[in-house]
């Protein structure tokens, strides 16, 4: 195997293909050119793949799609844009993302699917008849308040005003507005049946 290795350095001795001289081959069929490619490239490509999945088993997985596409696009390789190694690790990169895209892709929709299971189901008629049901019981309410209370509360906590605003509406005393309030908010949860 020594003198294998040494005949191929020796100046008369066969060297290896470079790249440049493979990727033609490998563009007209040729098996033998596209095994010593891939002698060549594995290393590198397998390594940018590992880097980018960190996962063995689809970096392999990857690593193989990449020589696939080389093997298919070698007609398609043009030495004006770049090396035959820099051509296969643009490859293998763009081949690497769209596995990690496609993983998230993948992991987001279960995760949407999950949600959705888990999420309580949603009544809207309940819901609707439910409001309903409330504001019915708030307008019976405020109709046991007498005439100044439901004018204060209806003022103050339906239209937004302060309770300064109140009583510079109802030409009252801050102190008598802020009592009808109190005792008018104190009937209507009586009436609603709130506990304090």
């Amino acid at each position: 195997m020594r003198e294998r290795a040494q005949r191929s350095r020796e100046p008369g001795g066969p060297r290896p293909a470079t790249l440049d001289e493979l990727l033609p081959r490998v563009a007209r069929g040729d098996e033998a050119a596209f095994e010593q490619l891939y002698r060549h490239l594995s290393a590198p490509i397998f390594g940018l793949v590992q880097r980018i999945l960190r996962d063995p088993a689809q970096s392999e997985e990857v690593a193989q799609e990449v020589f696939l596409e080389l093997w298919r696009s070698a007609t398609r390789y043009s030495p004006e844009r770049g090396s035959v190694l820099s051509w296969a690790m643009t490859i293998a990169h763009r081949k690497s993302v769209d596995r990690v895209r496609s993983a998230q892709a993948s992991s987001d929709r279960d995760t949407r699917v999950a949600r959705a299971e888990t999420a309580r189901p949603f009544d809207e008629v309940t819901e609707v008849v439910a409001g309903r049901m409330e504001r019915e019981q708030v307008r019976r309410c405020l109709g046991t308040l007498t005439e100044l209370q439901r004018e204060s509360v209806m003022l103050a906590y339906y239209q937004g005003y302060t309770y300064r605003e109140v009583a510079h509406l109802l030409d009252s005393p801050l102190g008598t507005v802020k009592t009808r309030l109190r005792d008018g908010l104190i009937r209507l949860r009586d009436c609603m049946g709130v506990t304090a």
